[in-house]
């Protein structure tokens, strides 16, 4: 019996459900704000570029049966090593913008009293509670539904933006200048879609669904289920660069810093066009989207920490899953004290890091899929090939203009 179309999705959903996320609600909605629809170049381009690297993470975990950190590990101890202080560098930072976002739409959505903090450590402990009992079969169901939910609520309140607006708006396109235009930009590639280290999480969640379904997924399939996934967060990407430019650009209205002001702007980014009955229902798709993003991020960074301590100390350390989502927990909560007073900046540090070190995790994908570790058969074309290597000079260019911008 032939299977259902959503009992094939799976990894490629929460992909999906990890990087529409703060890279949607918050840089795609401001990009829009700012630019008007002349960002439109740089979405476009960043998914393009990036495509190749993100699709090595299932390509290889269908053609193997192991993660990328086993064919890292494969290419030498140094490069593990290497992910494994860079993932300990960068994963409180990510979590931290993610968790503060979706605090900031709690606290706008329930109304409590309540500071951001409080919100955050309870959003984890909700997180963690449901991770312990559903784990990977929860995340795989749940994030089918939010996906669906967001996308229509998206589509709704476009659709009447367009319909709605009297301005005339201009599609041509901008090249950022000066320091703070370029950092943005960097900011906005470096998770549009997502930072290039979810390839890894795409890999574990792969493996992972294949230990569920006791059926080991054909490579076609996996791409497959990566491409709606991807495709979808590109089409949503758009999706906010229009609500932001549609009602915010030249408004005169800018996007605050702090966290609860900035969830008010974005839910009435929707309730403007949509009407202030819509306003509960929109909040609550956008909370879930954020809390999607806050559970698979907590869920994959100590899966990736788990997986990569075994492989370098497989003996002498026992470093569980449990273990890193403590850790994890805590070291947010220090951050997210010292850091919540400017949500924007929290939100760029995190971003920036992630496009920095981007070059790194590219490289790694297109060497061990296109080297003797993958199967001949399974090994990407020459087109994917040229694509892959203009995609790490495009990266590594992007990097050294960023730093020669400061």
């Amino acid at each position: 019996m032939k299977k259902s179309l959503l009992n094939l999705l799976g990894p490629g959903i929460l992909f999906a459900g990890a990087a529409i996320g703060v890279s949607h609600l918050v840089q795609s909605t401001r990009a829009g704000a700012d630019f008007g629809f002349g960002l439109l170049w740089a979405l476009l381009l960043v998914h393009i570029i990036k495509y190749p690297f993100f699709q090595f993470g299932p390509r290889y975990a269908a053609a193997t049966g192991e993660t990328l950190l086993d064919g890292y590990k494969k290419l030498g101890k140094g490069v593990l090593i290497s992910y494994f202080i860079l993932n300990i560098a960068t994963m409180f930072t990510i979590q931290a913008a993610v968790t503060i976002v979706t605090a900031s739409l709690a606290s706008n959505l329930f109304g409590t009293s309540f500071d951001l903090v409080t919100w955050s450590v309870l959003i984890m402990f909700v997180s963690i509670v449901l991770l312990g009992i559903g784990k990977y079969k929860f995340l795989d169901n749940l994030m089918k539904y939010i996906i669906a939910i967001l996308t229509i609520s998206t589509i709704v309140a476009v659709n009447i933006a367009l319909f709605k607006t009297n301005k005339g708006f201009s599609f041509q396109q901008i090249i950022p200048s000066g320091t703070a235009q370029v950092t943005f930009l960097i900011a906005f590639l470096g998770w549009m879609p997502a930072p290039l280290d979810i390839s890894i999480w795409h890999s574990l969640w792969s493996v992972e669904k294949d230990k569920v379904t006791f059926e080991k997924i054909k490579p076609k399939q996996a791409i497959f289920d990566f491409n709606v996934g991807y495709i979808g967060a590109l089409f949503l990407g758009v999706c906010f660069v229009m609500l932001g430019a549609l009602v915010m650009y030249q408004s005169g209205e800018s996007f605050s810093s702090k966290g609860i002001t900035f969830a008010s702007q974005l839910i009435n980014l929707y309730t403007k066009n949509l009407g202030e009955f819509s306003s509960v229902f929109i909040g609550v798709a956008a909370f879930t989207t954020m809390f999607s993003t806050t559970i698979t991020t907590l869920d994959a960074s100590p899966r990736a920490m788990e997986k990569s301590s075994f492989l370098l100390f497989p003996k002498k350390i026992k470093l569980g899953y449990w273990f890193w989502l403590i850790l994890l927990t805590l070291g947010t909560s220090v951050i997210l004290y010292y850091f919540l007073s400017d949500m924007i900046f929290l939100v760029r540090i995190a971003t920036v890091l992630s496009f920095l070190t981007a070059p790194f995790y590219a490289i790694l994908n297109y060497i061990l899929i296109t080297g003797k570790y993958t199967p001949q058969k399974h090994r990407p074309g020459i087109g994917l090939r040229i694509l892959s290597l203009v995609g790490i000079v495009f990266l590594f260019g992007f990097s050294i203009w960023f730093l020669l911008s400061l």
